[in-house]
């Protein structure tokens, strides 16, 4: 197989610890970085995936100190990533919490090896439900983004989006997207035993790899990736319950085009399901 046909993710569940200032959001920073560059002198990757919100934690206490925590784009977040990017030429996608003119967003951006931005994605499925509490702190994004690496074409997603299946079908069949990256922060709450299907489903309803990552913690963890066909033999590959992970996958052209090729899912949709109903003994309406 050529080599621009295979793409080396690394996925981070990383943990983060609890904080109400930009001091201790910059230390936590540093600290992830110097983990993640470790990795990186011992694993060769193309691409470096952190969960939503990587920056800061996921909590009342630190949502309310959103006026000194959120940052702008090219905020400490960035800079801090850009330098892991240029320094090991990978492109690294980030969580923080994004201040703008509207916000703050939950947002997740890309900066490429050569230390440039690449675009952002906010957030625009907001989680209020469960220990979710982000329609009292954040705003809800009005825009998708993509991007490619080695020739595939990836986009972020956050958490609560996974659950809207019309976000990763556009992706899909709109935008040609090859892989989703769903970073979340999903909390061991009434919802996270539902979490891995909707993973599962999107990945196999839409053919794309598909990474579900979580941040690592007592309360967290379990993270999943899905290929874009899975069975008995082939199965996604499952994280740690709790612990700190950095594990490599691997995206291959071939195993998208397979799975399209056997399984005609996408070939085989409608153009319009808005489809006449016939009542019992009745004309069509």
């Amino acid at each position: 197989m050529q080599d621009d046909e295979t793409l080396r993710l690394m996925a981070c569940q990383i943990t983060v610890p609890e904080m109400t200032s930009a001091a201790e959001r910059d230390a936590h920073l540093a600290a992830t970085v110097a983990k993640i560059e470790a990795q990186l002198d011992r694993q060769e990757a193309e691409l470096v995936v952190l969960p939503e919100l990587s920056s800061i934690d996921y909590s009342r206490a630190t949502f309310a100190r959103l006026d000194a925590l959120a940052e702008p784009l090219d905020g400490p977040s960035f800079q801090a990533w850009r330098r892991v990017a240029m320094a090991h030429g990978v492109h690294v996608a980030f969580g923080f919490a994004r201040a703008d003119a509207g916000g703050p967003f939950i947002c997740t951006a890309v900066v490429g090896p050569d230390g440039q931005l690449m675009g952002y994605y906010d957030k625009i499925h907001l989680a209020q439900y469960g220990a979710s509490m982000e329609k009292e702190y954040f705003r809800r994004g009005d825009h998708v983004f993509t991007f490619e690496v080695k020739g595939f074409r990836l986009a972020p997603i956050i958490c609560y989006d996974i659950r809207i299946p019309e976000l990763s079908r556009a992706l899909v069949t709109e935008h040609g997207v090859d892989a989703i990256l769903h970073c979340g922060a999903y909390f061991r709450d009434e919802s996270f035993h539902t979490w891995h299907p909707f993973a599962i489903t999107r990945a196999l309803e839409n053919q794309v790899f598909f990474l579900s990552l979580n941040r690592a913690g007592a309360s967290y963890g379990n993270s999943l990736f899905c290929r874009p066909w899975m069975d008995e033999v082939t199965q996604p590959v499952a994280f740690p319950e709790h612990d700190e992970a950095f594990r490599i996958v691997t995206l291959t052209r071939a195993e998208i085009d397979a799975a399209r090729a056997g399984y005609s899912f996408l070939k085989d949709r409608l153009p319009d399901y808005r489809l006449p109903m016939i009542a019992p003994n009745g004309p069509r309406k």
